[in-house]
């Protein structure tokens, strides 16, 4: 696995059940946007607050690193994966873990969509994860974030305990080299409406999801028949 040598450093996890090209397009975007050094891509092997994944975890990792194979500046993290057997993934353990491989001082970033940094507050020991990483949240059109409604001047709202770390926390790019973690800062993305669960619906009813997902990803699942029915093509 690259940490492309020094630098801020993305991390990016998901089930990617399969990988398609909004996700890359968000590691493409937070990399240009937040100025990273690289993007670290971390498939969960058994995430701990969704469905069990649809692809095996073996076939989801595999589809990842063939699609970034050629890509420069992403890299692949099989940990999660390798140890799906035994527990689920928390989030709080990839970035200790992250933690050890990188060291105290290193800038580490966890890439989230709106919609997960919405939930965080249902994250095991969401609170911890300020102290290993700073967290960068990609927005797009009706995908904003949905925090912070006490900080509108004349609302009475209490706002949640979500509210009050972005509050003390939100920072902007140039922020994140500067210290190794703590900051919450959003970034736009491009507004791409694709959804692995739709793309797993496409297969299952045998129709194309060619330029959805990545050629790399598109040739492995028509090589091991994933997602798709017996009767599909």
């Amino acid at each position: 696995m690259s940490d492309f040598g020094e630098g801020v450093l993305g991390l990016f996890g998901g089930t990617f059940d399969p990988l398609h090209v909004a996700h890359l397009r968000l590691a493409i975007e937070a990399r240009e946007a937040l100025d990273l050094a690289g993007v670290c891509f971390i498939p969960a092997g058994i995430p701990a607050l969704r469905e069990t994944p649809h692809g095996a975890a073996a076939h989801r990792l595999a589809m990842v690193e063939r699609a970034l194979a050629d890509v420069p500046g992403f890299s692949v993290d099989a940990a999660e994966v390798a140890n799906a057997a035994s527990r689920p993934s928390y989030t709080i353990e990839t970035l200790e873990r992250q933690r050890r491989l990188h060291g105290p001082q290193r800038p580490l970033v966890l890439l989230l969509g709106a919609d997960a940094f919405a939930r965080l507050e249902a994250w095991h020991r969401w609170r911890e994860l300020f102290d290993l990483a700073h967290i960068a949240v990609a927005t797009r059109p009706g995908h904003e974030l949905k925090v912070m409604r006490s900080g509108i001047p004349g609302d009475g709202a209490a706002g949640t305990a979500l509210d009050s770390e972005f509050a003390a926390r939100r920072g902007e790019p140039a922020d994140l080299a500067k210290v190794p973690a703590g900051r919450i800062v959003p970034f736009a993305m491009t507004a791409l409406e694709i959804s692995a669960t739709a793309i797993r619906r496409r297969l299952e009813q045998g129709l194309s999801v060619r330029y959805l997902v990545p050629d790399a990803v598109l040739d492995y699942i028509d090589s091991h028949q994933i997602y798709r029915t017996p009767h599909g093509h």
